[in-house]
């Protein structure tokens, strides 16, 4: 019966031991859960703030586009008045040649 007894007492000893170790393991693993989630939040936030500059920049960008376009504008108008004004001069100066060249 002591023999039968040792048995059971060894088998008791080892069941505890492997229950306290299936605890331990439990833990670890709600620990690496719960740590795995935070990893995923805070790239979630990154990704958000990442997005949030994409926006930022992209609205930067079409803002200075628009006012590159204006100037784009402006220059045009400014060349077109300059061209304009060329031909009033050579036309003035054409007009002045055959004025000398009639009264002369």
């Amino acid at each position: 019966m002591t023999n039968a007894e040792e048995r059971i007492t060894n088998v008791e000893r080892r069941v505890d031991n492997l229950e306290t170790k299936f605890e331990l393991f439990m833990q670890e693993m709600r620990d690496f859960k719960t740590e795995m989630r935070q990893q995923n939040q805070m790239r979630a936030e990154e990704i958000r703030e990442i997005r949030q500059d994409m926006k930022t920049m992209q609205a930067n960008l079409d803002a200075k586009i628009d006012n590159m376009g204006k100037h784009v504008r402006n220059l045009s108008v400014a060349t077109m008045a300059a061209f304009g004004g060329m031909f009033i001069a050579v036309g003035v100066m054409v007009g002045t040649m055959i004025y000398t060249f009639l009264t002369r």
